[in-house]
């Protein structure tokens, strides 16, 4: 076997490669986009071939390589169900099994908390935790469907109960750490040692830390393996794509399209006007640059369905939902995705804010409302 620990200085990722030395089979977890020379590099010198890139959740804090070895290196992409990945070849469930050659196994854990879709990979003695627990830490639990009360029960119940030599491998750390033990965690850990739930609740809901500084860019490129969502969706060449791909993203959004309800943007002033509509804005927010409408709420792409189901306005599955981004791609894919956790009356705004804006200047010359 071959066991490698990798660093992304930047964002303080640590990243893990492993390989079966007698069939050459390699997969890595946690990769990084900057770094992806790096791992060319390495699979080169030692002869391997790549056959999976793991996540142990959607990232807010760095855009994971997965979706560029893939392109380069035909390697599958594996994330968690609970992520709502959009282009990923497997959809983690707790459990599943990732071999390489004949000698080597690396099992999936569902360790939510930190995320919803959150997950850690057993192997041998080792165990690989993503943001789930972190050498004397853990992982904040106040966005993308974090819950302090979850990520307990996952530490105490799933990762407190293999045994205390299993060595720790994190998903970060900040302070020059690099690998702890289960049975070093229970005994030190400063947010986890001693504490019961209420304890842990209590800390993790006063941490108060800032946003994490690239989250509106990681998170939506992170659903999509690390592929630009609108980038992506505007390209129509399956060449681009190659295998494992079944088709393109561009087909993607042409294949939901037909199970969405689209509306004009004369249609949104319309039903804005005569009934209680809820407008979100799926725009990353260094698009707001282009202009915005006062009455939509924010909410990028990427963190929608983690946030839908706080919206006040929201008051049940039937109220009235609009759409839209910046061309309408992003807000049919967010549509057909509010239709699966059974929202009733979900509308994408045909067009997206662009096509708001290219009638904007026809409704202030009638005095019409526009928003």
């Amino acid at each position: 076997m071959l066991f490698k620990q990798l660093f992304d200085a930047e964002s303080s990722t640590l990243t893990y490669l492993i390989a079966d030395a007698t069939s050459s089979e390699a997969l890595l977890i946690d990769p990084v986009d900057t770094e992806i020379e790096t791992y060319k590099a390495l699979l080169k010198e030692f002869g391997l071939v790549l056959k999976y890139s793991l996540e142990t959740h959607v990232h807010a804090d760095h855009i994971t390589a997965s979706g560029l070895l893939r392109r380069e290196l035909h390697s599958k992409t594996a994330v968690s169900q609970q992520c709502d990945p959009q282009s990923a070849d497997i959809k983690i469930s707790d459990w599943d099994k990732f071999h390489l050659g004949d000698e080597e196994t690396v099992i999936a854990r569902a360790t939510p908390g930190h995320t919803k879709g959150s997950v850690s990979f057993l192997w041998r003695d080792r165990v690989f935790t993503g943001d789930s627990l972190l050498i004397n830490g853990c992982g904040r639990t106040d966005f993308q469907g974090g819950d302090a009360g979850i990520l307990y029960d996952s530490i105490t119940n799933i990762l407190f109960n293999l045994p205390d030599e299993t060595l720790v491998y994190p998903g970060h750390d900040y302070k020059g750490f690099r690998v702890s033990s289960i049975g070093q965690e229970k005994l030190s850990n400063p947010r986890l040692a001693g504490k019961r739930r209420t304890d842990f609740i209590e800390i993790m809901d006063n941490l108060n830390l800032p946003k994490p500084r690239l989250i509106d860019v990681a998170v939506p490129a992170n659903i999509y393996c690390g592929i630009e969502e609108e980038e992506a969706t505007q390209s129509s060449d399956l060449a681009t794509f190659p295998a494992p791909y079944t088709f393109s993203p561009a087909q993607l959004v042409a294949k939901v399209k037909p199970r969405v309800t689209e509306i004009t943007v004369q249609e949104v002033r319309t039903l804005m006007s005569k009934s209680d509509v809820c407008l979100i804005d799926l725009r990353e927010e260094n698009e707001y640059a282009d202009g915005e409408i006062d009455e939509a709420l924010k909410i990028p792409r990427g963190v929608l369905e983690f946030k839908i189901n706080d919206i006040e306005k929201i008051t049940n599955p039937d109220t009235q939902i609009i759409l839209f981004c910046r061309s309408g791609n992003r807000s049919a894919l967010a549509a057909d995705s509010l239709n699966s956790m059974g929202f009733k009356n979900v509308m994408s705004m045909i067009g997206g804010y662009q096509e708001w804006e290219k009638y904007k200047n026809i409704y202030e010359n009638n005095g019409e409302y526009y928003g």
